[in-house]
């Protein structure tokens, strides 16, 4: 599940992402294959943090597993 982190909030990619020109039909990031193709992925510190990636726009996008 893709979120957007916003200090001491997760946000909903849709709500964010709904004006973005680069997001999807659907409002949404465009996420193929683990990687967000409208940003560039961020270095973690460690192997334990969900996968981030940075917008674009300049959003911070983490990948979070649902177990």
């Amino acid at each position: 599940m893709l979120v957007i982190l916003m200090n001491d909030q997760l946000l909903s990619p849709q709500k964010v992402c709904q004006g973005c020109l680069l997001a999807d039909q659907e409002g949404t990031p465009r996420w193929r294959s683990g990687r967000l193709c409208c940003g560039q992925a961020i270095p973690t510190a460690s192997s334990h943090q969900p996968q981030q990636f940075e917008c674009v726009m300049g959003f911070r996008v983490a990948n979070i597993e649902s177990a």
